[in-house]
C-alpha cells in the first residue's frame, strides 16, 4: 500500500527518536513491498522560533491530508514560562482539535527484560499488560478560563456526546481484549464526573452487556495502579485525571521510554503517534535517548492507521526481542552498559530485516 506519512519532530530529543521511528518504518515498507513517503514540518518550540506559532497553518494542512501523523516531543526551558502568551503545548492542544481526535490511547506492557528498572517490586509487575484510554479534547485543559489580580479559575465542562464517544472507543477496545473496562472518575465530588459515571454506566448497559464495567474514584485507582496493576484490562478517563495516570503507570514499565501513544478520532480521521515521555532538553543532542517507545508508536500508527496488523505485530516483536537481549539505552541500562540512540534502532533494525 501507499502512505503519506507527516513527521513532526518537535523539539529536544523528538527529532532523535522520530528518526529512528522513520528508519524503522522504512525497513517495514521494503520488507513488505509498502510505499511510504515522509515529509517534516514543525509543531511546538522550533515552530514558535522559525514561524512566530506553535501550530503553523502550513504544519496543520500537511497533517490533514496526510495518512498519519509521527510526532516526536514538543517543549524545553526556552519556552516554559508558563505566563508566555505562546508556549509549545499550544500547537498539541491545536492539532488534537483540529484533526477531531477525542481518544488518547497508552497502552503499558511490562517486559520482563526491563523489571528490574522499575522502583515497583517485580513480582507485582509480571504479565501487566492494560491500555488507558484518556478523552483528549475536553475537560479542565479546554474549559474557560480566567484571572485577575486576587483569583484564578479554569472551567471544566463535558457534553455527554463527548463522554459516549471516548467510553465507546474504550468499550471497544476491551471486547478485542479481556473484556473489561474500568472507567475512572470523582463522582463522590465533582458533577463532570457524575455525569461521567451515569454515561458509562449507561453505554455499558446498553450497547456493551458483554463487557465488564467497574467504577473507580481516581484518588484511589492511583493506589491500585501500583498495588495490583495485574487486575486492568482497559481504563478509560477524562483528560486531567488521564494525563496524570499514565504518567504513574509509566513507572509500572520501568521507563517512560518504552510507552507509546495514539490519539484517535472517528475513523477515517487522521490519527498522531508519538511517545508519551517529553523532550528531555537535558540530553538533546548526546544521542542516548530511548527510541522505543517512539517506535513502539509508529507499531501503532501502522494497526491503527493503516491497518497493517502483520507489519505492526512485527515491529513490537523486534523490539521485544532487543530487549530480551538486554540492548538498553541509559534509562534502562546498569551504569556504563548503555548503547546510544543509534545503536539501540540499528539492534530493532537487524530485527526486522
Amino acid at each position: 500500500m501507499h502512505a503519506e506519512i507527516v513527521v513532526l519532530p518537535g523539539d529536544g530529543i523528538g527529532p532523535e527518536v522520530a528518526a529512528a521511528a522513520v528508519a524503522v518504518l522504512k525497513a517495514v515498507a521494503e520488507r513488505f513491498n509498502h510505499s511510504f513517503t515522509f515529509s517534516e514540518h514543525d509543531i511546538g518550540g522550533i515552530a514558535i522560533d522559525r514561524h512566530g506559532e506553535p501550530l503553523p497553518a502550513s504544519t496543520l494542512a500537511a497533517c490533514q491530508a496526510a495518512s498519519a501523523v509521527l510526532l516526536g516531543a514538543v517543549g524545553g526551558p526556552k519556552w516554559s514560562d508558563p505566563n508566555a502568551k505562546v508556549r509549545p503545548e499550544q500547537g498539541l492542544l491545536a492539532i488534537r482539535r483540529a484533526l477531531g481526535l477525542y481518544a488518547n490511547l497508552r497502552p503499558v506492557r511490562t517486559h520482563e527484560a526491563a523489571l528490574h528498572a522499575s522502583p515497583i517490586k517485580a513480582e507485582l509487575l509480571q504479565g501487566v499488560d492494560f491500555v488507558v484510554v484518556r478523552e483528549l479534547t475536553g475537560g479542565i485543559y479546554f474549559g474557560d478560563k480566567t484571572r485577575d489580580a486576587d483569583s484564578a479559575s479554569d472551567l471544566c465542562r463535558y457534553t455527554v456526546a463527548e463522554i459516549e464517544r471516548v467510553l465507546r472507543s474504550a468499550f471497544r477496545l476491551a471486547r478485542q481484549r479481556r473484556g473489561k473496562v474500568t472507567s475512572v472518575d470523582k463522582a463522590n465530588v465533582l458533577e463532570t464526573s457524575r455525569l461521567w459515571r451515569d454515561v458509562a454506566a449507561r453505554i455499558g448497559r446498553e450497547e456493551f452487556p458483554e463487557v465488564a464495567l467497574e467504577h473507580q474514584l481516581v484518588d484511589s485507582m492511583t493506589m491500585h495502579l501500583l498495588a495490583k496493576p495485574r487486575e486492568y484490562d482497559v481504563i478509560v478517563t477524562e483528560n486531567m485525571f488521564g494525563d496524570i495516570l499514565t504518567d504513574e503507570a509509566s513507572m509500572l514499565a520501568g521507563s517512560l521510554g518504552l510507552l507509546p501513544s495514539a490519539s484517535l478520532g472517528e475513523p477515517g480521521a487522521v490519527g498522531i503517534y508519538e511517545p508519551i515521555h517529553g523532550s528531555a532538553p537535558d540530553i538533546a543532542g548526546k544521542g542516548i535517548a530511548n527510541p522505543y517507545a517512539t517506535i513502539f508508536s509508529a507499531a501503532m500508527l501502522l494497526r491503527h492507521s493503516l491497518g497493517l496488523e502483520d507489519e505492526a505485530a512485527a515491529v513490537e516483536a523486534a523490539v521485544h526481542a532487543v530487549l530480551d537481549d538486554g540492548v538498553f539505552t541509559a534509562d534502562l541500562a546498569a551504569k556504563g552498559q548503555a548503547v546510544s540512540t543509534p545503536a539501540a534502532t540499528d539492534a530493532v533494525l537487524a530485527k526486522l530485516n
